[in-house]
């Protein structure tokens, strides 16, 4: 019987060679894979204060390598020693004025970007945190990146946010707060 006639044959038929894509880079994008890898941590998050009329909390507005002004979370790098934790409660304050309390973790993001002589792999620890005092401030940002400091509804953080991954973690701030 043939394999025409729809009856299976009597030997096994080979599979046919994988196809093989090959990935055509452009010249940026082989200079950028040249390019030495280097590891950044960070870390920041959502400091809420409660005791306004509703879970309001402070947001910044920084420059892009574009030049645009986007509202994010405050968040910075890791010095010495220190833990996530620890970073993210010191750069809130410096970004903000907001000194705050770890409530708990609310997730990590990890992303990759170049820079004129690097590949950067950074990661960001965030954390839900609970504002304690502070007056709303960007003075004490010693890297002067913030160029401006807002209190946003916990509710309306979400549409602020410039950054999907920042959105993300924004609702489940939110859904944390009000369902503890």
């Amino acid at each position: 019987m043939s394999s025409a006639s729809g009856s299976t044959p009597r030997w096994p038929v080979p599979k046919p060679p994988p196809v093989r894509r090959r990935t055509v880079l452009s010249a940026a994008s082989r200079r950028q894979s040249l390019l030495p890898v280097r590891n950044e941590t960070s870390a920041g998050g959502i400091s809420v204060d409660d005791a306004f009329a509703g879970p309001r909390a402070p947001i910044i507005a920084r420059r892009n390598r574009a030049g645009r002004l986007e509202w994010c979370l405050p968040k910075g790098h890791l010095e010495g020693t220190e833990t996530a934790a620890q970073a993210a409660v010191r750069e809130i304050a410096e970004e903000t004025g907001i000194y705050s309390q770890i409530v708990q973790p609310l997730g990590t993001i990890d992303y990759w970007f170049s820079s004129a002589t690097h590949r950067i792999h950074k990661v960001v620890h965030h954390f839900l945190l609970r504002a304690l005092e502070g007056e709303l401030t960007i003075e004490n940002d010693p890297d002067g990146e913030a160029e401006d400091v807002a209190w946003v509804s916990l509710a309306e953080l979400p549409l602020q946010l410039v950054y999907p991954n920042e959105r993300r973690l924004a609702r489940l701030a939110a859904e944390l707060w009000t369902n503890p």
